[in-house]
């Protein structure tokens, strides 16, 4: 499922409410540093020369966009990057995220900027400080071990450690949500399961490691470009999360 336009919705987002969707990765393809087994986008594809939306592009299509909604008086809770692939690899994403904040205060004051983000760009100054403008910084780590990472999100670059993504997750200071998406199944012959009690210790230890705000977990939602995976139960998942209510931690539910 890839999206074509660089602002698209408002839809209704089961994790944050009325979502306008913004696209700044080609809409054609998906261009990422993971290549997640269960990613709604598929694989990634090789692209020699991406074609970006540019930043003078993105803030015209916004501000279109917002203007036609608040004259309909339509809700928006949030302004939402996500889309086809990683949004920080955009070249222009920290003027992008500033014209978007002030397009914002401009139409609908009381909505949020969010990033969904899969961490593996946070080595990088200027989107860390770019992630600090927005009001919802949601930072993927699906799996706590090495090993399990790897044969999750298939990461582009294969010497990349989840040691590695919690010491860039630490330049928060917790303010940040921590999204994980629980599977079980098979990719190349490989089992996959960051339910079992060895990755859901590692991961809880994890969490301790950079006590997030808030933490978001959730199953397979839209078909996946592996098939042999496994969506998890609704009474599971509430199981991996009650530990970390009894700690004292803000988790939300997507099963």
């Amino acid at each position: 499922m890839l999206f074509d336009s660089i602002v698209y919705g408002p839809i209704h987002s089961r994790r944050l409410g009325v979502s306008l969707g913004m696209e700044i990765m080609p809409l054609k393809h998906k261009l990422c540093t993971f290549n997640c087994v269960y990613c709604e986008c598929g694989w990634n594809e090789p692209v020699t020369h991406p074609i970006l939306p540019t930043r003078e592009e993105v803030r015209e299509a916004l501000e279109k966009k917002l203007s036609a909604l608040a004259m309909d008086h339509s809700p928006l809770d949030v302004i939402t990057f996500s889309g086809n692939g990683e949004p920080t690899l955009h070249p222009d994403f920290i003027g992008i995220i500033r014209d978007t904040c002030a397009l914002r205060d401009k139409y609908y004051p009381t909505a949020k900027v969010s990033v969904l983000s899969n961490s593996t760009q946070l080595g990088r100054a200027d989107v860390v400080e770019a992630l600090r403008i927005c009001d919802n910084r949601i930072l993927k780590l699906d799996a706590a071990t090495d090993e399990m990472m790897h044969r999750i999100d298939l990461p582009v670059n294969k010497q990349l450690t989840v040691d590695t993504l919690l010491r860039w997750l630490a330049q928060f200071d917790g303010d940040f949500t921590l999204q994980t998406c629980f599977l079980r199944g098979e990719h190349n012959g490989q089992r996959i399961d960051n339910t079992t009690p060895e990755e859901l210790s590692a991961w809880y230890q994890a969490i301790e490691r950079v006590h997030p705000k808030q933490i978001m977990i959730y199953v397979i939602d839209r078909k996946t470009p592996e098939e042999h995976l496994e969506k998890i139960s609704p009474d599971e998942m509430g199981r991996i999360a009650i530990p970390l209510r009894e700690k004292g931690y803000d988790v939300i539910v997507c099963a």
